[in-house]
């Protein structure tokens, strides 16, 4: 039997990945909590997590953090 899981359930999910990525970027980086959150809510990483087709609200934070990771990385900044 398959579980479908509502709109704020699915908010939910993301919400809480989302402050452990930006927990992550504080430890890692040594991030402010608002410089870590403008760093996430401008990713592509998290443009992705809030698309719904992609289910990457149902994989583990260290999971989706290698995507971010790998976005700040390999950003080019002009």
């Amino acid at each position: 039997m398959t579980t479908r899981l509502t709109a704020e359930q699915r908010q939910l999910l993301k919400d809480e990945l989302a402050t452990e990525l930006a927990g992550y970027l504080m430890d890692e980086y040594q991030y402010t909590p608002d410089v870590a959150i403008d760093i996430l809510y401008t990713s592509e990483t998290f443009e992705r997590l809030q698309d719904d087709k992609t289910g990457l609200y149902y994989q583990s934070p260290g999971y989706v953090y290698t995507f971010l990771q790998n976005e700040l990385n390999t950003a080019k900044v002009f």
